[in-house]
């Protein structure tokens, strides 16, 4: 048979649509570009520029709208101002410090009855005493008293369940719900046989009150907060491998019972000291947490912690200033923040599906 040399066309090579410009294939022969390399997340840059809108807030919250005595308003102005700042410290980092612990993003401190030991030792007071009570004994000893009896209740919850042979931290928890609604129950039952003048005094305690705070019992108060935050910030390392869990805590040499003992212990003392000064906040941890991890773009407690501090305040502070000078509403803050907060509550447990 004889050859074909008939001559055949080359396919015709594949042109780009209307429009596009065709790209020259990548060097070393690959012919898709190489992906992108994903941007640092830069976290420490987003804590200063935090810090700058919380000290913005601040300044603007203590010298703008200033109205008769500028030494009058000033002196209330930096009691509410250093009420807010214990207040984002120690609920920031309590609740962000008890979602380490729990390894879940959903519980807060509150789930551990310190609203209830708070609401209870209020109402005991006003039942045996009368309503009066509450304002003659405000002061430094009420709250070192009121402190003690939720750290003594706190401690001795954890050293119970803990000293077991089944300790468990789930365990914890629900003995911690089922303790705060026993003692939400006594409450109640004690606010039903008040009379309504009492009842009227005790109920204005049952909300935050941050412009309300004693100025007496707030150097005491950042003084624990003091002790409290170096405690935790020196151990921020230990507590992202707390954070792993206890099989591999353990296993990377972590003492893991120790750590989550303490770790526990300084969540009580923050919820405790922040409920006696300015009264209970339940969802507002939650709230400035759920920003956190937000915001922040890492898992380092090295930079949630002060994350957590600096929305905190850029919260609280940032918030009051727009309900006393644009809304008219002094005392609202902690109401809607609340509602907000309880709101997130919601819509995030309902896309978990669990706690």
């Amino acid at each position: 048979m004889a050859e074909d040399t008939t001559v055949r066309e080359a396919p015709a090579a594949h042109l780009p649509r209307t429009g596009q410009r065709s790209r020259p294939p990548a060097r070393g022969g690959a012919g898709a570009r190489a992906p992108r390399l994903a941007r640092p997340a830069r976290p420490w840059l987003r804590v200063a520029v935090v810090g700058v809108l919380a000290a913005v807030a601040v300044l603007c919250y203590l010298f703008l709208f200033v109205r008769g005595s500028f030494e009058f308003a000033i002196e209330r102005r930096l009691t509410a101002v250093g009420a807010m700042v214990l207040v984002a410290f120690t609920q920031g980092v309590a609740t962000l410090l008890f979602q380490t612990v729990t390894q879940n993003r959903v519980l807060t401190p509150s789930i551990m009855g310190f609203d209830s030991v708070y609401t209870l030792a209020q109402t005991a007071m006003v039942v045996a005493f009368g309503g009066g009570v509450l304002a003659a004994t405000d002061g430094v000893g009420k709250v070192v008293a009121q402190t003690l009896l939720m750290v003594a209740f706190a401690t001795f919850l954890f050293r119970w369940l803990f000293s077991g042979r089944h300790a468990n931290l789930h365990v914890l928890l629900l003995v911690g719900v089922a303790i705060g609604m026993a003692f939400d129950s006594v409450a109640t039952f004690g606010q039903r046989v008040l009379a309504p003048a009492d009842y009227d005094l005790l109920s204005a305690r049952m909300f935050g009150r941050l412009t309300a705070a004693d100025p007496q019992v707030l150097p005491l108060a950042a003084g624990v907060c003091v002790l409290v935050g170096v405690v935790v910030v020196r151990r921020h390392a230990r507590l992202d491998v707390l954070h792993l869990g206890r099989d591999v805590a353990t296993n990377l040499g972590l003492d893991h019972r120790r750590e989550l003992t303490l770790a526990l212990v300084c969540v009580s003392v923050l919820v405790a000291m922040s409920t006696a000064v300015v009264g209970p906040l339940t969802f507002f941890g939650f709230l400035v947490a759920v920003l956190t991890h937000q915001v922040a773009g890492t898992h380092r407690h090295a930079v949630l912690l002060p994350m957590s501090f600096l929305l905190g305040v850029l919260v609280l502070v940032g918030g009051q200033f727009v309900m006393e000078h644009v809304f008219y509403a002094t005392g609202m803050l902690t109401v809607v923040l609340e509602f907000v907060g309880g709101t997130v509550f919601l819509v995030l447990l309902l896309r978990k599906g669990t706690l």
